[in-house]
Parts: structure tokens; sequence; C-alpha cells
């Protein structure tokens, strides 16, 4: 079938107007990593309105073309945004050889959604899960660390002179933290509830932090993402985002290096 199909070369490097880039419009249907759709165009295997598309970069509507790989027309799934209030013991990734509840699994809609960012195992409270790759990549990217809000219970004392720590910054293992905002909500010798906000994402950076200055976490749960709070919502449910919030994350991550 290829070899009677016209072969395509597309060298602009900006986008016409109303297009995207095609290995973006792929990775949105579900077809593979942005990347691996940059090879799957290289090698041949995409087709736009029955022309083969070799070249990168390549751009194409997905509203109106028919996108096609390997003869196989794709289908650009309705995007949709979550917020989920995840509950202890669920992890946050797509796949997991020892069967463990995943977030994904508490969405119950026909789009395949992945969580932006994780929370760790024992760690509850707001993540945002959905479809749109472009978001998911935006959200995730260092140069856009929204901040988020924490409400933290430790064991023991937590004394004014460790707090000063926090907000300053401890060193872990990557270099030292950014600072964070951190405030006592009641304090005693038994246990310390705080609220901390944090705009970095290092990998149980909370939990280690308060490790490094010697005292032990007992639950955390992130109560808000950027502007984003999380209310109304009951352990394991979640509701949909709105329009202005999805809005309010899309301003809040444009002029992506990316782009």
């Amino acid at each position: 079938m290829r070899k009677t199909q016209k072969k395509s070369k597309k060298t602009r490097s900006s986008a016409p107007a109303g297009k995207q880039r095609l290995q973006k419009i792929l990775a949105a249907a579900g077809i593979a990593s942005r990347r691996k759709c940059e090879t799957l165009i290289l090698e041949h295997s995409v087709t736009v309105n029955g022309e083969i598309v070799c070249e990168l970069p390549a751009f194409s509507d997905p509203e109106k073309d028919d996108i096609r790989v390997d003869g196989q027309r794709i289908k650009c799934a309705k995007k949709v945004y979550f917020l989920l209030n995840k509950p202890k013991g669920v992890i946050c990734t797509s796949s997991d050889p020892q069967r463990r509840q995943k977030a994904i699994d508490l969405i119950d809609c026909p789009e395949r959604v992945v969580c932006v960012g994780r929370l760790d195992i024992d760690t509850t409270g707001a993540i945002i899960l959905t479809n749109d790759s472009e978001l998911v990549n935006r959200l995730t990217h260092p140069k856009y660390e929204l901040p988020k809000t924490y409400h933290i219970v430790v064991r023991g004392r937590v004394e004014g002179s460790d707090v000063e720590k926090l907000k300053k910054g401890v060193w872990l293992a990557e270099g030292k933290t950014q600072g964070a905002a951190v405030k006592i909500v009641r304090r005693s010798h038994l246990e310390t509830t705080l609220q901390i906000v944090i705009s970095q994402g290092l990998n149980r950076q909370i939990r280690r932090s308060f490790s490094q200055l010697g005292y032990k976490v007992k639950a955390i749960k992130r109560i808000q993402i950027g502007d984003i709070v999380l209310k109304g919502i009951a352990v394991g449910s979640y509701k949909r985002l709105t329009k202005a919030q999805i809005a309010y994350l899309k301003r809040a991550t444009t002029g992506h290096p990316a782009d």
C-alpha cells in the first residue's frame, strides 16, 4: 500500500496556523511517547491524507486530517482533566508488576489518563490526572514547578530552629533543597502539625528533609496544587477540573522550552 502513496516532505520549522507538530498529535492519541512517534515518522510509518510523512518537522490538524500509523487511522481522544484525592496505599504509576492499586484505576472514564507527577504510596491528597500529554510535559518540567501545599504530621515537637532550616533549605543527596514556606498549625511534645509549601519535586523530599533533621513523619497530605484546592472531595474520589482551572494550569505553564 505504501508503494502507491506519495511521499510528503515538510521543511517548515514553525507550525502553520491551526496545526500542531505531528509527533505531539500521535503521542496525544496514545500511539507512543513523543520520541518514539518521531521515530515512526522517520521510518515512513505515518501518513497524512494518504501521503507518507518522512521528514521532521511535520505539522497537521488532528480535527481535519486523516492521520494513520501503519495504515490504521488514529483516534484523537477527548481531553479530560481530573483532580483525585489519592488514598494511602495507592501508587501513581501506569503499570505495576506487584499489582497494587493504581491511581488511574480510580478514574472511571474511557480515555487513558496518567498522573501528573507522583505522590509516594504513603502520601495522600491532591493529584491531577489527564490524557493531555502536552500539559503533562509542561506541568512536570522543572521550569514550571507549581507550588504545592502539604498538611504534615510529625512525631515530637519540631523546634523553631528546625523550622528555620526548612525555610532556608535542607541538604539532601541531590544538594540543598529550595526554601519552603512553613507554618506551625499546632505543636505538643508528642507531635507537630505543619503546613508546608514547596515548588521543588525531589523524590520523597518532605520525608527525607524531616529525617535529615531527626524527625519521623507520620502523615503527609497534599491539599493544594498551585491555586487548585483539594476541597469537598472524599478520599478515593475525584472531580473534573473546571474550564477555569484548566485555563489556569495552561497559563501557568506557557512558554515551555519545547514549544
